[in-house]
């Protein structure tokens, strides 16, 4: 298990990386990990792109409830 600290982190290197298409990177990792088979891996990263959209709005400004 992936802890939420580590999810964090990988998500605000994404945004670092890749600014606002972090989300389309995130993705498409999470697709490629779906499609091997690697059900895990993908859904950290479904846990990854969520972690980035919360950064994306905070970097905005904005607010979010999380669910």
């Amino acid at each position: 298990m992936v802890d939420e600290l580590d999810i964090y982190r990988t998500a605000q290197l994404m945004v670092n990386q890749h600014g606002h298409d972090a989300p389309i990177h995130a993705a498409m990792r999470q697709d490629q990990l779906s499609a091997s088979g690697d059900v895990k891996g993908a859904n950290v990263w479904r846990r990854v792109l969520t972690a980035i959209d919360v950064l994306l709005v905070r970097d905005r400004g904005g607010s979010q409830t999380l669910q």
